[in-house]
C-alpha cells in the first residue's frame, strides 16, 4: 500500500508499526487510541493486493467500529494475522495523496494544482503579474512574452498568443487569441476569436461566435454576439453588435445597436467596407449597408444602403422660443 507522511494528519487513516518497523494494521481516526493519533504515517487509500486474497477474505470484514462500516482497510490486519504480508511504500511528496473531504481540503488541493500549472506558465515564458491571484485551467495554452495581470481566470480550450496582455480581472472562456492582443480590464471572452494586433475592452463582452479579424478595436462597455468584424473595424463605446457581419476599417459610433430580434426569429445586418456609422444608430436587421457609405447620428436605419451614400433619418427640430416661461 502507499503511505505518507503528514505533519497534521487529522481525518487520516494511521500506519501501525509494531517494533521492528512492520506494517500491522491501519486504524481510522475515529477508533485510534491517544498514542495511534499521534502517529503521522497516514493511509493513503492506494492499495496492490493478490486478488485471489482479496477474493478469500473480504467476506470476512464486519462492521464492528466507531463509524458502523465496513472498512476496506482492515484487510491489512488480515494479511498480518495470515502471515501473507504487507508492504508500505511512501510517496516522496504527501500532497500526491492528500484527501478532499470538505470545500476547505478542496480549496487547498486547488490552489497546490493552481501553483503547479501557473509554474509551468512562467517557466514557458509568460509573466504572471501575481501568480496567487491568476487561475489557468491545465488545459489553456499560452504563447510567450504574453503578460497577464491579477485576477485573470482563463478556462477550458482557450489559447493566448505571444506577446499578448491580459489586463486584471479578465475571464476568457475556450477562446483563440492571436499574437499581440490586447484584453483590457474587465472583459469577459467566451468562444471568441480574437486576430493579431487587436484591442478588445475594457469592461467589453464577447459572446459566443464572435470573431475579430486583426486589428479591431472593441471599446468599453461593448457587447458582441455572433458577429465577424473585418481588419481595422472598430467599435469604441457603447454598442451592441449581434449576428452582424461587419467589413473592414468600418467606424462603429457611440450607442449603436443592430436591432437583431424580432420576437421570435434573428435577423443579420451585414455593412460592407469603409462604412462610417454615426452615434445612437439603429440598425433593423435584415439590413444591408453597402460599402463606403455613411449613416448620419441618430438614424434608424429600415431599409439597405446603397453604397456611397448617406443615410439619415430624423425628425425635424422644433423650437418654441419663450415656450418655458409660460409653463
Amino acid at each position: 500500500m502507499l503511505t505518507a507522511h503528514f505533519d497534521q494528519p487529522f481525518g487520516y487513516g494511521r500506519i501501525v508499526r509494531d517494533a521492528d518497523g512492520r506494517v500491522r494494521r491501519i486504524v481510522e481516526q475515529k477508533d485510534a487510541a491517544p498514542a495511534e493519533l499521534a502517529i503521522e504515517e497516514v493511509n493513503s487509500g492506494i492499495y496492490c493486493m493478490d486478488l485471489a486474497f482479496l477474493r478469500t477474505h473480504i467476506g470476512r470484514l464486519g462492521s464492528e467500529n466507531a463509524q458502523n462500516e465496513y472498512y476496506l482497510t482492515d484487510l491489512v490486519g488480515i494479511a498480518v494475522a495470515e502471515h501473507a504480508g504487507c508492504a508500505a511504500v511512501m510517496v516522496d511528496d504527501p500532497e500526491e495523496i492528500m484527501g478532499v473531504n470538505d470545500r476547505v481540503q478542496l480549496a487547498h488541493a486547488s490552489k497546490l494544482l493552481r501553483q503547479r500549472i501557473n509554474r509551468q506558465v512562467m517557466l514557458s515564458g509568460v509573466t504572471l503579474v501575481d501568480p496567487e491571484q491568476t487561475y489557468i485551467d491545465a488545459g489553456v495554452q499560452i504563447g510567450p512574452d504574453t503578460i497577464i495581470w491579477p485576477g485573470s481566470v482563463l478556462q477550458g480550450t482557450t489559447v493566448i498568443g505571444a506577446g499578448c496582455t491580459l489586463e486584471s480581472n479578465v475571464q476568457i472562456a475556450g477562446s483563440t487569441l492571436a499574437d499581440q492582443v490586447t484584453i483590457k480590464a474587465g472583459s469577459v471572452l467566451h468562444d471568441a476569436i480574437v486576430g493579431r494586433e487587436a484591442t478588445v475592452g475594457p469592461m467589453a463582452h464577447l459572446r459566443p461566435g464572435s470573431v475579430l479579424e486583426s486589428q479591431v478595436k472593441i471599446g468599453n462597455f461593448v457587447e458582441t454576439k455572433k458577429i465577424v468584424m473585418g481588419k481595422g473595424s472598430k467599435a469604441s463605446h457603447l454598442t451592441y453588435l449581434g449576428d452582424a457581419e461587419i467589413g473592414s476599417e468600418v467606424n462603429i459610433g457611440c450607442g449603436t445597436i443592430t436591432c437583431n430580434y424580432d420576437g421570435t426569429n434573428k435577423h443579420k445586418t451585414v455593412i460592407g467596407d469603409r462604412v462610417f456609422v454615426g452615434s445612437d444608430v439603429q440598425l433593423v436587421a435584415p439590413v444591408r449597408v453597402g460599402a463606403g457609405s455613411l449613416i448620419a447620428a441618430g438614424t434608424t436605419v429600415t431599409a439597405d444602403v446603397p453604397p456611397d451614400s448617406l443615410a439619415i433619418s430624423r425628425t425635424p427640430q422644433v423650437n418654441k422660443e419663450g415656450w418655458c416661461l409660460q409653463r
